[in-house]
């Protein structure tokens, strides 16, 4: 039987997973993007579905729309999550009928209460404006219909946060996928030591929440939290051992910098990760206190003369902060395919020194000039905006999925860390914050465009080889 075009499996398909499609589906602009370029959604569709304010609107109202767009609807929705990044909402989807037998029936599927909005402890029911426009004529009782989210009132302030939060999701959580032993084995020499375990030591600082005393003008950065729980799972599969301290002063970071530099077990390691989140400006980021410390100071730190337990290892930052006041409001392309891809970034192999022994060093080898090192170098470090020679930009953060930046970072690690080095890693990721968009109709943010960028003294290519331990 056919009903507005899609094939009656399908629509009962939709159905039966309904409610967990309206809780986990990650509507955004790739997946409404891949509808458009089946025909499946006209523009006007794509903007009223955008145009909801929480994702439980955004997918009930696609989810509505999806049974009345024809018979190709259900293989064009199926595309759309896996190229998404959404498989398992996929295999959920497609798996044959009566795989799982925990799934209710679908006529046993009731839509949900009224949406309640939560005030000072009193329950009343949404007004006309919380819910859904009561004209759309689509609505279907099979499923279910959204709750409200409560937001709490944003402070006012004078000078507003570039950090601008935006749309609304979970992070990506796919395991990191795992190294092959044949590719370790063809880029091991090649590249540099990395297959002590654990991997490395990472360290995570992570400010949300701002002294508002001594800090008026900086406001809670809502999904920071979001950011280094994100980091934190990251860099543990990666087989780190990561320690995330959160709300620190200026001078709280700079000494949990500096125990983070002295620490012996780095001798026995391979590598470090240092992440920085907060407010910022160009060449410093902001303590809870309003202080700033300087970007250049922690680089400092870790250099060859301060830090010779991890001479000639790489030394990964990662920076989360605007560098500058500035948005990027992009401009239009008039030339070239509608998408550009990114060319890839090769590291050349420079060749790592031979440390010797200790006691060696110490002695020079009886008279013989002791191999020098830069200040400094082996190090990598990502910033989420760029910094240029007249504006520095603002980064992008939303209150439920995170950072953008550590979003891509977060995902790109995940599924190509097994074989791409880091410098093309990064690459990536500035491929993807190129092709983001921010969505906020009617505010200056719309359309609003991020740039990262990263810097690099790396002298080899720095392979993570996740979840993989040589045998000797």
């Amino acid at each position: 039987m056919l009903e507005c075009g899609m094939l009656e499996r399908d629509r009962r398909a939709l159905r039966k997973r309904s409610t967990i499609f309206c809780k986990q589906l990650v509507v955004d602009e790739l997946l409404i993007q891949s509808l458009q370029a089946d025909n499946i959604l006209t523009e006007s569709m794509a903007e009223s579905i955008m145009a909801a304010q929480t994702s439980q609107k955004r997918s009930w109202r696609l989810l509505l729309l999806l049974p009345k767009r024809g018979p190709r609807a259900f293989r064009s929705f199926c595309s759309a999550l896996q190229e998404t990044e959404q498989q398992h909402l996929y295999e959920l989807l497609t798996q044959s009928p009566g795989k799982d037998g925990k799934d209710a029936p679908a006529e046993s599927i009731q839509p949900e209460q009224e949406p309640v909005v939560q005030t000072t402890g009193k329950k009343r029911k949404a007004s006309s404006v919380d819910r859904e426009d009561e004209s759309e004529t689509f609505v279907d009782s099979s499923l279910p219909l959204p709750t409200q989210e409560v937001i709490a009132a944003k402070r006012a302030r004078t000078h507003e946060s570039m950090e601008f939060s935006l749309d609304a999701d979970s992070p990506i959580n796919s395991p990191v996928l795992p190294c092959a032993p044949n590719f370790y084995l063809s880029r091991c020499q090649q590249s540099y030591r990395m297959n002590s375990s654990p991997r490395g030591f990472a360290l995570v600082i992570s400010n949300v929440t701002f002294d508002p005393c001594a800090a008026p003008d900086l406001d809670s950065r809502k999904g920071g939290e979001v950011d280094d729980e994100v980091l934190r799972k990251v860099f543990t599969e990666l087989d780190y051992l990561v320690t995330v301290h959160r709300d620190l002063t200026a001078q709280g970071m700079r000494t949990c910098i500096e125990n983070f530099c002295r620490r012996p077990d780095h001798q026995t390691v391979d590598s470090c990760v240092v992440c920085l989140l907060s407010h910022g400006v160009e060449g410093a980021i902001y303590g809870t206190d309003g202080q700033l410390l300087q970007l250049d100071w922690v680089f400092e730190s870790f250099d060859n003369a301060r830090c010779p337990l991890l001479q000639n290892k790489p030394k990964m930052f990662f920076i989360q902060a605007c560098r500058g006041e500035e948005m990027d409001c992009g401009v239009e392309q008039i030339d070239g395919p509608v998408r550009t891809c990114s060319p890839s970034c090769e590291q050349r192999d420079a060749g790592r020194e031979g440390q010797g022994d200790a006691n060696s060093r110490q002695r020079g080898d009886m008279g013989r000039p002791r191999i020098k090192l830069p200040q400094r170098s082996d190090m990598i470090c990502g910033f989420a905006s760029l910094k240029g020679q007249r504006i520095c930009t603002a980064a992008m953060r939303n209150t439920k999925r995170g950072s953008w930046f550590i979003q891509e970072l977060n995902t790109t690690l995940r599924l190509h860390a097994r074989d791409t080095h880091l410098a093309d890693i990064m690459v990536q990721v500035n491929s993807h914050i190129k092709e983001r968009e921010g969505f906020a109709p009617g505010t200056a943010h719309h359309r609003c465009k991020e740039m990262s960028e990263f810097t690099s003294s790396l002298c080899k290519d720095l392979y993570l080889f996740p979840k993989y331990q040589p045998q000797y």
